[in-house]
């Protein structure tokens, strides 16, 4: 079963009715016919306010027509109930970009329009995907496993569709499985493991302690990690796996000492993406020593406590209307979405070849509350953009740190640069 949300243009309440009606029991029911046919046409064009202006307006206005598409992860049992992900997470983000994007394009006479569609975690995503395209959509977003991902950009080859990536951060589809009709949004594993290596490099803990899940994702991420390692002078002075179980809330008081004391470390790096045990960790190894990675100082796009640059007035916006915090897969998808309404509004086009080619060209930024304008890697399509390091309640810093220099961008500091990628566009 496909769940379908349409999200149209916001309807304009009708002129009021009565406001244009004869009232014989007026003063000035004893008037002319004439008079009374003037008196209701200065009435009606009372009525004319702005917003009634731009729903007759908005009738002859360009529509660019977004999509988003989901699948359900399963994930394994919480160990917590503090951090059940929300139901609408991501598509709340796409729903106050659309809405930013419709205050910007009815002086363009644009209008935008998002179509959600969820597929669960056993149904067919290629199927929602395919039909889709059959309805004409050009703009996908979407928040699916990689393999999905490279599935529909190999079903899309040759159209005129482009995808916006907003949930798998897999390095391969930035490099040799990259495709030209994709353009990613979220960051790669390496763009996030870079980040946290430059601020440890800064801090000069350059002895890493290396603790990896049980999960494809978490060996996927200490891969980042130990490239990031070898990028930045690190060292990876030991490395283990992490084989006790899912639960360590009974266990981590006896487990974790024994497991961290034979080895000399200044910080205990952690991949464990779903949050298995990382979050067991501290407070209980042998030595003192500070936890970074997917658990304690993490690399992330977007946090709560994030409020420099103008970050307060999207977060307040957010908050205001979900009554939540905004999470990072909410700014992936609202991100992807207003790329797409500023190449609309740069180009004052709904075409879609002017919009991509806005997109991919150099006069392309995106302003994302971070400080620097965001732009799309030309060599694998990376968007590129500082990464977030944060604690539970507290920015600790931002990426990338002072002093690693780059020819083209600082921002290319993180991630795969164009002479490591594999990536060859056709």
């Amino acid at each position: 079963m496909i769940s379908i949300t349409k999200v149209a243009k916001p309807a304009v309440r009708p002129a009021d009715e009565t406001a244009l009606r004869d009232d014989t029991s007026s003063p000035g029911s004893g008037c002319s016919a004439a008079l009374r046919k003037l008196l209701s046409a200065l009435a009606f064009s009372a009525l004319l306010t702005p917003a009634t202006l731009h729903s007759a307006a908005a009738q002859d206005s360009q529509e660019v027509s977004i999509a988003y598409l989901s699948q359900i992860v399963e994930r394994p049992p919480k160990l917590s109930n503090l951090d059940i992900p929300p139901e609408d997470e991501g598509l709340a983000g796409g729903l106050l970009s659309i809405k930013d994007n419709n205050t910007t394009g009815r002086f363009m006479k644009q209008a935008y329009t998002l179509k959600h569609v969820e597929v669960p975690a056993d149904g067919d995503v290629l199927a929602a995907f395919d039909a889709l395209r059959a309805e004409g959509l050009q703009h996908i977003v979407l928040n699916v496993p990689a393999d999905a991902l490279l599935q529909m950009a190999d079903r899309a080859k040759g159209e005129e569709v482009m995808l916006f990536n907003a949930g798998a951060r897999d390095d391969r589809l930035r490099s040799a499985d990259c495709r030209a009709n994709v353009l990613h949004i979220t960051p790669s594993r390496a763009m996030l493991a870079d980040a946290l290596a430059q601020f440890l490099a800064w801090k000069r803990w350059r002895n890493w302690f290396l603790v990896i899940g049980r999960r494809d994702g978490d060996a996927l991420f200490g891969d980042a990690i130990k490239r990031a390692a070898k990028r930045f002078g690190a060292k990876i002075v030991a490395e283990k796996r992490w084989d006790y179980g899912p639960d360590a809330r009974r266990t981590a008081q006896s487990e974790v000492p024994a497991f961290t004391q034979d080895a000399d470390y200044d910080v205990l790096i952690v991949a464990d993406e779903i949050g298995e045990f990382g979050e067991y960790l501290a407070y209980r190894t042998w030595d003192p020593r500070p936890i970074a990675g997917t658990q304690g100082l993490t690399p992330t796009t977007w946090h709560r406590t994030h409020e420099q640059w103008g970050a307060a007035q999207l977060q307040s916006r957010f908050l205001k209307t979900n009554g939540r915090f905004m999470a990072p897969l909410d700014y992936h998808v609202w991100a992807a979405i207003r790329a797409i309404g500023e190449g609309a509004t740069r180009t004052q086009s709904t075409a879609f070849s002017d919009i991509q080619n806005y997109i991919r060209g150099d006069d392309f930024e995106l302003a994302g509350f971070k400080g620097q304008k965001l732009t799309f890697r030309a060599w694998n399509g990376q968007l590129r953009q500082p990464i977030l390091l944060t604690a539970a309640r507290a920015l600790v810093s931002a990426s990338p740190q002072q002093g690693f220099l780059h020819e083209r961008s600082l921002l290319d500091t993180m991630g795969l640069d164009a002479p490591e990628s594999e990536c060859r566009f056709e």
